[in-house]
C-alpha cells in the first residue's frame, strides 16, 4: 500500500466541500494553533457559536466574501497510517476548469451531494470529468445528513442513483463507496456517528487510510520530459551538461539505452544526479538531472524515453477534450498545444462527437464545443509530438489547449481513448483510438 494518497474533492455549490475538508484537518489535528485561533476569531466576528471550519480552506478573500470556493486549494495532512495531498476544487459550473486541474493527478475523488437535494446536474458532470481523467476511485459523501434526520431510505436512494451513474461511466461497483456524513457536526467524517446505526461501512477517514491505491507507474516504459538544460562547471565535472526534470513514468538507471524525441537520437544514461549526489536508479515522481553518454542537441520540451518502448512522434491524432473556455470551439480553430514542456501550433481538424454527461449519450459531428462540454476532436500539429495514449500513461498522454492570442487555457486534452464509457459502440459508435491509430508525420 502506498503511504501517500492524492485526492480531490468536488461537488455543487454549497454542498459543504470546504467544511468537510476543514473537518478532516481539524479532527486529525492538522491545523496550526495560530491558524485555528484566526478561524475562531473570524467565526466570532460572523456571529457563530462554533468555528467555521470552511475558513481553514477558503483562504482567498474573494472566496470568503462570496462564500464559495473559486480556486483549487491544496492541503497536506497526515495520520499514523498515511499522508495525504488534498485538492479542494470549486463547485460552481463556471469553475469546472479548476476541477479538471485539481483532479488531474488524483488517485481518489470525494464528491459531495446535499442530502436534501440528491444527485444534481453538476454531480453527474463532475463524475464524467473524473472518469475522463482516469481517477480510479470515487467516494460519494452524502453531506448534511443531520438536516434530514439521518434518513436511511433517502441516503440509499441517493447512493443507488450515483452508483448507477458511475457504473455507466465505466467504474466497477467496488470502486465507488457512499458514506452519510455531516461535515458541520462531524458525523462519519473521522469518528463514527451514533446517529447512523444503520450504516456499517467505514468513516471517510478510515476509507482514505485503508483504500488501496495504484502506485506511480514505476514498471511502465520510461518517460522523462526535459524541463531545463543545465550547463556549468563544477569541482567534480568540467563542462557539465545535464537535463533536469521529473520522471513521468518508469525507472531509469545508469547504463540504460534511451532515445531523445522527437529527433530520434539514441544514447545511454551516464549518471542520474540529484543535489544530494548520484542515484543508482530513479522512479516515477522523482526529480533528477540526467547526464547522457553522448553530446546531443537537446532542449526544453524534448522527451527522453526508453529506446525499446519509445512513442512514435506524430503530427495528427484523435483526442478527448474537456472544453474550459467561454469561447466555443469550432473546426478549423488555430490553437497552441502544450505537451509536457513543449508548446506547438495546432489546428482543430474536425469535431467528431460531443458527450452528454447527463444522458450518457453522444451527439455526432457537433458544430461547436461549449464551456464544460466534453468531445472528441482531430488535431493536427505543426511539429510532431511524442505522445502516449492517456489510457497507457496519464502524464505523457495529457496536454493543454491554449489560446494563441492571449495565452489562456482553452481545454484539457487526453490523447486517444479518454473516457472509458465512450469507448463502446453504444456511445461513440465505434472503438476509441489508441496510439496504434495515431497518424505518423508526413514527409
Amino acid at each position: 500500500m502506498s503511504d501517500l494518497l492524492r485526492l480531490a474533492t468536488a461537488g455543487s455549490v454549497d454542498d459543504g466541500k470546504s467544511t468537510l475538508v476543514g473537518r478532516l484537518l481539524y479532527d486529525t489535528k492538522s491545523v496550526l494553533a495560530d491558524t485555528l485561533d484566526a478561524v475562531h476569531r473570524a467565526s466570532v466576528d460572523k456571529g457563530l457559536s462554533t468555528p467555521d471550519l470552511s475558513l481553514l480552506v477558503d483562504g482567498l478573500r474573494s472566496e470568503r466574501e462570496q462564500g464559495i470556493t473559486i480556486d483549487v486549494a491544496y492541503r497536506y495532512f497526515a495520520t499514523p497510517k498515511r499522508s495525504f495531498v488534498l485538492a479542494d476544487t470549486p463547485g460552481h459550473v463556471q469553475y469546472t476548469r479548476n476541477t479538471v486541474t485539481g483532479a488531474s493527478t488524483a488517485q481518489l475523488a470525494v464528491l459531495l451531494v446535499d442530502a436534501r437535494k440528491g444527485v444534481l446536474e453538476q454531480t453527474r458532470r463532475h463524475a464524467a470529468v473524473l472518469a475522463l481523467l482516469g481517477v480510479p476511485r470515487l467516494v460519494l459523501a452524502v453531506n448534511k445528513i443531520d438536516l434530514v434526520d439521518y434518513d436511511e431510505a433517502g441516503f440509499e436512494v441517493i447512493a443507488k442513483e450515483f452508483t448507477d451513474h458511475a457504473t455507466a461511466l465505466g467504474y466497477p461497483v467496488g470502486s465507488v463507496l457512499s458514506i452519510p456524513v455531516s461535515a458541520l457536526v462531524g458525523d462519519n467524517v473521522v469518528e463514527r456517528s451514533p446517529h447512523t446505526p444503520w450504516y456499517t461501512g467505514p468513516t471517510l477517514l478510515q476509507h482514505l487510510e485503508d483504500v488501496p491505491v495504484e502506485p506511480d507507474p514505476h514498471d511502465a516504459a520510461f518517460r522523462f520530459p526535459v524541463q531545463y538544460v543545465i550547463r556549468t562547471n563544477t569541482a567534480e565535472h568540467t563542462d557539465y551538461r545535464g537535463y533536469a526534470g521529473q520522471v513521468a513514468a518508469g525507472t531509469v538507471r545508469p547504463g540504460d539505452e534511451v532515445v531523445v524525441l522527437p529527433a530520434g537520437r539514441r544514447t545511454s544514461v551516464a549518471r542520474v544526479d540529484t543535489p544530494d549526489g548520484a542515484l543508482t536508479e530513479a522512479e516515477a515522481g522523482r526529480s533528477v538531472t540526467l547526464v547522457l553518454a553522448d553530446e546531443i542537441d537537446i532542449s526544453r520540451g524534448d522527451l527522453i524515453a526508453t529506446a525499446t518502448e519509445a512513442p512514435v512522434p506524430v503530427d495528427e491524432f484523435d483526442a478527448t477534450l474537456a472544453w474550459l473556455s467561454d469561447k466555443p470551439l469550432r473546426a478549423g480553430a488555430r490553437v497552441l498545444v502544450k505537451h509536457g514542456a513543449r508548446t506547438v501550433q495546432a489546428v482543430v481538424g474536425e469535431l467528431s462527437a460531443r458527450f452528454d454527461e447527463q444522458k450518457l449519450a453522444t451527439v455526432p459531428a457537433p458544430q461547436t464545443l461549449d464551456l464544460n462540454e466534453i468531445g472528441r476532436v482531430r488535431l493536427r500539429t505543426a511539429e510532431p509530438l511524442p505522445v502516449d495514449d492517456y489510457a497507457v500513461n496519464r502524464r505523457t498522454g495529457a496536454f493543454l489547449v491554449i489560446d494563441a492570442g492571449d495565452g489562456s487555457t482553452l481545454a484539457a486534452g487526453l490523447v486517444g481513448a479518454g473516457l472509458q464509457a465512450l469507448e463502446t459502440d453504444r456511445n461513440w459508435g465505434g472503438t476509441a483510438a489508441t496510439t496504434g491509430d495515431l497518424v505518423s508525420p508526413g514527409p
